[in-house]
């Protein structure tokens, strides 16, 4: 078994407890190579253990892109949603591996296609937000070349069901278990109070016209951030690929729900 570590940033106390990890993991026959802001093409990687959290796990699905290589998140920050297990859990999550006491859960991807930008495909969310000293951000929002509604505010986002935990909550969107198979538009700070977050399938073609403005916009794509003209035409549709994600033997997404959200306390 070949395991790629991938480590954005860790502090030296943290470090330590990653060596304790690949040690246990050398123990048991795994070979481990640690990665950065590539991953080697031509080498088979059994699994991606992303260290760090929820923000360290979306880079690394941006790293492996289509590659299929099952990621395994191990939370070494502070809430960490998205990961499998906590730095504590080190010893229990190695015996797991190796016995193979887990499930692989396959998770959608969104696709963005846009003028004067390389195609990118997102975990959690596409962000559309207005700058601080812009004034309304306005799009029009299309789905199957339907016309939806021109939301005004402060911004748009559209998540997949692994991000409707993310900022799309925070601003008042539902919660969809993963295996939903939609997206949900959620709106930022409307102007409009009867714009309300609207659910569609995920095999739908969604495409987000902002309105011509002497201002730039934040386009966001999970962690990655860049500044697009306004009058730009965004694309977004189901990438043809997932991304498999390693949930233990004893996790569920509601365990998820219930421990880190403090469901039912």
């Amino acid at each position: 078994m070949k395991v790629a570590l991938y480590v954005r940033y860790l502090e030296s106390p943290l470090r330590q407890q990653l060596q304790l990890l690949t040690d246990m993991l050398h123990r048991n026959g795994v070979d481990t190579e640690e990665v950065s802001d590539r991953l080697p093409v031509g080498i088979h990687y059994d699994f991606l253990f992303s260290i760090g959290g929820d923000g360290t796990l979306l880079s690394s699905v941006h790293l492996i892109g289509n590659r299929d290589i099952p990621v395994l998140g191990i939370n070494f920050g502070h809430l960490g949603f998205l990961t499998t297990a906590g730095r504590d859990d080190i010893d229990t999550l190695v015996s797991d591996i190796l016995a193979s006491r887990y499930t692989l859960e396959p998770r959608t991807l969104l696709q963005i296609t846009a003028p004067a930008i390389s195609p990118l495909t997102a975990l959690n969310e596409v962000c559309l937000h207005r700058l601080d000293d812009a004034p309304l951000l306005r799009t029009d929002l299309f789905v199957d070349n339907d016309f939806v509604a021109t939301y005004a505010g402060d911004g748009l986002i559209v998540a997949t069901p692994t991000g409707s935990t993310a900022y799309s909550l925070s601003c008042g969107g539902p919660i969809l278990t993963p295996n939903s198979g939609c997206f949900v538009i959620t709106p930022i700070a409307a102007h409009n109070l009867t714009l309300r977050p609207i659910i569609v399938p995920d095999g739908a073609h969604l495409r987000l016209a902002t309105h011509p403005s002497p201002q730039s916009f934040n386009l966001s794509v999970d962690s990655q951030q860049q500044h697009l003209a306004s009058g730009t035409e965004i694309n977004l549709s189901r990438a043809p690929f997932t991304v498999r994600l390693v949930r233990l033997h004893r996790q569920t997404f509601f365990t998820a729900i219930h421990q880190k959200l403090g469901w039912n306390f």
